[in-house]
């Protein structure tokens, strides 16, 4: 049963924090001594509760004059500490408790979210050394509720502080917390004491420390410290990784109106981080995905990584700077993150690449029908991890996106400026964000925030149009199909095309069902419903091929483009539809080249004689090398043997995915001259290249090229082994030798009981296990066959 979730109540306020920690790596345990200060937010009170994770509590005292006068207390479910004071405190006065204790985040019993997968608070990585390919590092993460698995605190977003953190660490190593480095002591034993002091008031889930090997590249914007913190093998790229970011912080500080708030900005990439990334105040933490060579970085472009970067600075005005005040009102940090990915994208990148973002977001919402029944804000929910979804993030960045579009951006910007001021340093919720876009809009608004913010679900409409030539009316009939009875109020535009003009109709949708008539001078080669393409809605329309054409050529927008191709790929017999495709593979955007070349029905002799020339062109001239990569996978698809030297041509590439594609269309093109050819890429093997080696080794090797695979496929990323496993498992069940069938096994086995949690792994690795069980049984290797099935139990049986 979903419970009514208030803001948490303020009993006592955090003033400041001061923790003084040193790290037992063997133990896997902190040790730490807390002097939080306090004082009574409203009404007289003699008691303090604080959060306090599993941890061993040595001496809670009150600080008198210097000295620490004992307290009594009670450690409820070593979750929760309840302490009794030495006398009632009033709100005009504060009070100091020192805390001795030993955090223990591995013996902590906690689960995540869909965002973050972990919730121990503090993370021990290769604590030992024994994992000689990865770094030793300490590191933190206190959303949502896990700095008290590190210190003891009042664990609530509406709870900030200012704070200083003294850590003393191996004297080898490089610290990182919030706000500034006040003071390093070299000690005597070998170890280093690091001094962090954070002068603003912050909430304590943005608390953070990392400690390691890092090399540190210095940046800044208005002279304030920007440091990108990478492991040594990555350091010459901390340039081409985070170079954006000193940009970024003049864009997002313009737009605003309000400039970045905070001393420095550090930002630091960590191994097996539990989440993507992480918007501590001042210090953003990166999982290693961020890492990336200068030739990995040459098939970026804006991608996941990339994006990222951008989402975690926005925080620092939504969400560091301005706190949600609730987890219910994530969608005041989230969702502005969520939305500032495509105003950057098209700062960056162009109107094209923020509306691919945008769109491409919107769908991974309407895909999930449960996201369709939960509210924007929450007040009911089972655990506060639940509201970290698709509607917190991406359907939220597209209800600010409409709301920045019927406001206009002046409106609303300034809106955003008014709310940042107003509640700096402090938290709000999205009823300030309403008043204050009414206030710099001088618009009722109450309509929109019940509709989108408090309410749930989208639109799903159906547009026919009808033309009278007798009276020259266009009619426009709209219809709502949701079946969820609720209705929609809908202001947007419509756009006519006619006699080679572009007329724009500025209307609303108030009703299930409405009909709209244009007079117009002759008969519209286009009507376009929702002429900005902003809405966030399913949309059922009955325009004619020829209209899509039309529109390919003549309407602006990435989705104008977008569902003219897609259109045009179903019908690709049509001459017209064949205008469309071919004249796509040059569209101003990648991405929609990318789509036109994905599209292409190459069976089609008018299609493939088309296309085939252009693709030709694109793999060489293309400055897009993901382009190049899907040319060369349309062209190997036709197994021609006159592609093949410019395939070869292709693997002098600095792209990997240039490489890969070229790989695989040599495999599949003349599979004698891939397999020497692919010997060559072993040693320097890309995610993408690690990919393709498995696949043509899978395809066409042999028993002598398996301990390459399988060494590329252990030591490959995540990702990488994810998109490497089903050909991998096709190797596994075709070789010759059980032992080498035995040890694939088991890498595949421990890939999946790693990653189980996650969507669609189980169901995954289950159906390759049982594949590689059918394939040994046919050959006779009941040993491997056996193994197959115990691993498959094994599997079954993690939790």
């Amino acid at each position: 049963m979903k419970i009514y979730r208030a803001t948490a109540p303020k009993i006592n306020d955090l003033v400041h924090t001061k923790l003084d920690v040193r790290f037992d790596y063997k133990k896997c345990y902190m040790y730490g001594k807390e002097w939080v200060t306090l004082k009574p937010h409203m009404y007289p009170t003699d008691t303090l509760r604080l959060d306090a994770k599993g941890m061993d509590i040595k001496t809670i005292a009150v600080v008198k004059n210097g000295k620490n006068i004992p307290l009594k207390y009670v450690y409820q479910d070593s979750l929760s500490l309840a302490i009794q004071l030495d006398k009632v405190y009033h709100n005009n006065e504060s009070y100091t408790i020192y805390i001795d204790y030993t955090s223990k985040p591995n013996n902590l019993k906690v689960k995540g979210s869909a965002a973050i997968n972990d919730a121990k608070g503090l993370y021990f990585i290769n604590p030992d050394g024994s994992d000689k390919d990865k770094p030793i590092e300490v590191w933190t993460q206190g959303e949502t509720e896990s700095s008290s698995a590190w210190f003891p605190t009042i664990d609530k977003p509406n709870q900030k502080c200012t704070d200083e953190i003294s850590m003393t660490v191996p004297a080898k190593y490089v610290t990182l917390s919030n706000g500034r480095l006040a003071s390093q002591k070299p000690n005597a034993d070998g170890t280093r004491t690091d001094i962090w002091k954070m002068e603003q008031p912050h909430s304590v889930y943005l608390f953070m420390m990392a400690v390691g090997d890092f090399k540190i590249f210095h940046d800044k914007w208005r002279n304030k410290p920007v440091d990108y913190y990478l492991e040594p093998k990555y350091a010459p790229y901390a340039k081409q990784i985070f170079g954006n970011t000193p940009e970024m912080l003049e864009f997002y500080s313009k737009t605003l109106g309000v400039d970045y708030p905070w001393n420095k900005y550090a930002q630091i990439v960590v191994r097996d981080y539990v989440s993507g990334a992480m918007e501590n105040t001042t210090a953003t933490l990166h999982g290693e995905q961020v890492q990336k060579t200068a030739r990995e970085l040459l098939d970026s472009y804006d991608d996941e990584s990339q994006i990222d970067i951008a989402h975690e600075l926005f925080h620092q005005w939504f969400g560091d700077y301005v706190t949600a005040e609730s987890w219910s009102n994530i969608t005041m940090n989230e969702s502005f993150a969520d939305f500032s990915e495509m105003l950057w994208a098209e700062h960056k990148y162009g109107k094209d690449e923020a509306d691919a973002h945008s769109y491409g977001a919107m769908q991974s919402y309407l895909r999930g029908p449960v996201n369709k029944t939960k509210d924007l804000v929450r007040f009911h929910y089972d655990d506060k991890e639940d509201v970290f979804d698709l509607v917190s993030y991406q359907k939220g960045g597209r209800i600010l996106n409409m709301l920045k579009n019927y406001l206009g951006d002046e409106a609303f910007f300034k809106g955003l400026k008014i709310y940042l001021t107003k509640h700096a340093y402090s938290n709000g919720e999205a009823q300030q964000l309403r008043l204050a876009l009414e206030e710099s809009s001088g618009l009722d608004l109450n309509w929109y925030f019940n509709q989108w913010y408090y309410g749930a679900g989208n639109p799903a409409l159906k547009i026919s149009h009808k033309w009278d030539d007798a009276t020259k009316t266009e009619t426009v009939y709209l219809e709502q199909t949701q079946t969820t009875g609720k209705v929609f109020k809908l202001p947007f535009a419509i756009d006519i095309y006619a006699g080679g003009k572009k007329e724009r109709h500025k209307v609303w949708m108030n009703d299930m069902a409405d009909t709209l008539s244009f007079h117009v001078n002759s008969k519209p080669d286009l009507v376009n419903v929702d002429g900005d393409k902003v809405l966030l809605a399913e949309k059922k329309e009955d325009k004619t091929l020829n209209e899509y054409v039309f529109q390919y050529f003549n309407a602006p927008l990435y989705l104008d483009r977008f569902e003219a191709i897609t259109t045009a790929a179903l019908t690709q017999s049509n001459k017209d539809a064949q205008k469309v495709l071919i004249a796509a593979l040059k569209d101003k955007y990648y991405g929609l080249r990318i789509k036109a070349i994905l599209a292409l029905d190459m069976t089609n002799d008018d299609v493939r004689n088309a296309a085939q020339p252009v693709l030709g062109s694109l793999v060489a001239t293309d400055k897009n090398t993901l382009v190049q990569a899907a040319a060369i996978n349309a062209l190997g698809k036709l197994k021609a043997s006159g592609n093949l030297p410019l395939f070869k041509q292709a693997l002098a590439s600095q792209s990997y995915a240039v490489e890969s594609a070229a790989l695989n269309a040599i495999s599949v093109t003349d599979p004698a001259q891939a397999l020497p050819l692919t010997k060559q890429f072993e040693k320097d093997a890309s995610p993408a290249l690690t990919i393709a080696i498995i696949k043509i080794y899978a395809a066409v090797g042999t028993d002598a090229e398996f301990p390459t695979a399988y060494e590329l496929y252990t030591h490959a990323t995540g990702q990488a082994r994810f998109g490497s496993s089903r050909d991998f498992a096709t190797y596994i069940g075709k070789v010759q030798s059980p032992a080498n069938a035995q040890k694939g096994i088991a890498a595949l086995t421990d890939l999946g009981i790693k990653f189980k949690s996650q969507p669609g792994v189980a169901n995954f690795i289950t159906m390759m296990l049982q594949n590689i069980k059918a394939a040994r049984a046919k050959m006779n290797d009941t040993a491997s066959a056996q193994a197959a099935d115990d691993a498959l139990k094994a599997f079954n049986a993690a939790k």
